[in-house]
């Protein structure tokens, strides 16, 4: 189990997880060992509607058409700890997903807050006013 929050975490079956060749360092070791890992979630199955929707938001071009999150990992010269930098950013992604936005409180301006906008408005009109061509002198 990946813990996600305290009522949430992502089960080890809703994980994906290959295995690929990384580029980068590491020697000969890069071209032997497959270091990079790719995670692969289904969120639509795993996720409450509100939360895959706002998932789809967050992750972005790393979401499939079909609702599977692909994330890779190969920043890391072992896989143990690549794999671990793609589950907590999957966790990250989901803990974000699942914290639904705060209502937004309408608010309305006071009434000198108006007056005072209004008047910097005229003020700078008549700035501007004066900014004319300059005439020649006779």
């Amino acid at each position: 189990m990946i813990p996600v929050t305290a009522s949430f975490a992502i089960a080890e079956e809703q994980i994906e997880e290959r295995f690929v060749r990384a580029a980068g360092p590491g020697g000969q070791n890069v071209n032997k060992v497959s270091t990079a890992v790719q995670l692969r979630f289904d969120a639509r199955a795993a996720l409450p509607p509100g939360a895959f929707r706002r998932l789809r938001g967050i992750a972005g071009s790393r979401m499939t058409a079909e609702g599977v999150v692909v994330l890779t990992a190969r920043e890391h010269r072992s896989q143990e700890m690549n794999r671990a930098a793609a589950r907590e950013r999957l966790a990250d992604l989901v803990r974000r997903a699942l914290t639904p936005p705060r209502p937004r409180i309408a608010t309305r301006p006071s009434l000198s807050q108006k007056r005072q906008r209004l008047e910097t408005k005229r003020a700078r009109s008549a700035t501007k006013r004066t900014r004319g061509a300059v005439r020649p002198e006779d």
